[in-house]
């Protein structure tokens, strides 16, 4: 009965007022014995050279909380702990992704946000990419495991690590005040806000960026998706080719990445994914990240809008430009061809 509740758990996502269909490829593992995964998992550690497809074939076919069962089964045994055991026999691409998959979602984007922010240098491309992304339900659960994990508020580290209207819009949306998705559609809003952001944009002479920033993080992402649609009667140009004329730098990638999520959120992850396995220097990072922090969440369609992009299923990408137990990894978190 545990297992049934948790697979519809795993089924279902609260999005505020709505349910957001859940279409993981990683899914609760039937028959789920934590105590054999941790004795096999021991052996696999100790072997000569470890054993790393034992590894990989018990972590990626199971579940976040059936995975924490096994790491709570495995100090039982082994009298250690499971993540220090593994950082001791894996490494690199494999072990950031083995590291990642013994995190919650929620754990693995805070530790992700916190690492593009961390020393020298921000990774504005990362901090872009999940802060962009993240609907008010995974953004009020990445703030609230965040301060948990580094007791520090992430608004606080967003903004010492950005500046100008970059930081303003990222703050925005960190704060996740959007508008949940309503049943009426408010013809005289949509045709406001498309009216506003043509005014404080293309219409005038230097841009209104605190009225394009409140209008891009507060309303709902169906509104918004009728705003840009109405948004045409106004301008010659449409919203991205607005962008790219009134802004530049991070806030233009930032405006411009948000568009991209609030048009379509799994087109935006494909695309991503296509881009990081598109030259001879494989994107690992960016791969590790989209399929680890979605795997338990909507790969599924990211796979589905990757197949009707590129022409190519997700899986023969990552089979024809990943290679060993990183891309063997990979493919089970990916859950199959299409």
């Amino acid at each position: 009965m545990a297992l049934v509740s948790e697979i519809l758990t795993k089924l279902t996502l609260s999005y505020g007022g709505e349910r957001e269909p859940k279409c993981p490829t990683v899914v609760p593992a039937y028959d789920f014995n934590p105590e054999q995964d941790a004795a096999k998992i021991e052996t696999a550690i100790k072997t000569k050279g470890v054993d790393e497809q034992t590894i990989i074939d018990i972590m990626t076919k199971r579940s976040c909380s059936q995975r924490s069962e096994i790491a709570f089964e495995y100090e039982k045994r082994a009298k250690k702990d499971l993540v220090s055991a593994l950082k001791g026999a894996l490494s690199g691409s494999l072990e950031h992704l083995i590291l990642g998959l013994m995190k919650s979602t929620a754990q693995y984007d805070a530790s992700e946000l916190k690492s593009s922010m961390k020393g020298l240098g921000t990774d504005e491309e990362s901090l872009n990419e999940m802060v962009c992304s993240r609907n008010n339900e995974e953004l009020k659960e990445i703030k609230k495991v965040y301060r948990e994990m580094f007791k520090k508020e992430l608004e606080k580290d967003v903004s010492g690590d950005t500046s100008g209207d970059f930081a303003k819009l990222l703050l925005a949306l960190v704060q996740a005040k959007r508008d949940e998705p309503s049943n009426v559609v408010d013809y005289e809003k949509i045709d406001n806000d498309a009216r506003a952001l043509y005014e404080a944009g293309v219409k005038r002479k230097g841009t209104d960026v605190t009225t394009w920033i409140s209008i891009f993080s507060e309303r709902s992402v169906p509104h918004l998706q009728k705003v840009f649609e109405r948004y045409k009667r106004y301008s010659p140009y449409d919203i991205k080719e607005s962008i790219r004329k009134e802004v530049k730098g991070d806030l233009e990638k930032s405006f411009l990445t948000l568009v991209e999520c609030l048009e379509n959120k799994h087109l935006y992850f494909a695309s991503r994914l296509g881009d990081a396995m598109k030259s001879k220097s494989v994107k690992e990072k960016v791969i590790t990240r989209i399929i680890v922090s979605r795997c338990e969440v909507d790969l599924m369609k990211v796979r589905a809008e990757f197949k009707r992009n590129f022409g190519k299923s997700l899986y023969q990408t990552i089979l024809e430009h990943t290679k060993g137990d990183y891309q063997r990894a990979l493919l089970n978190l990916c859950g199959g061809d299409d």
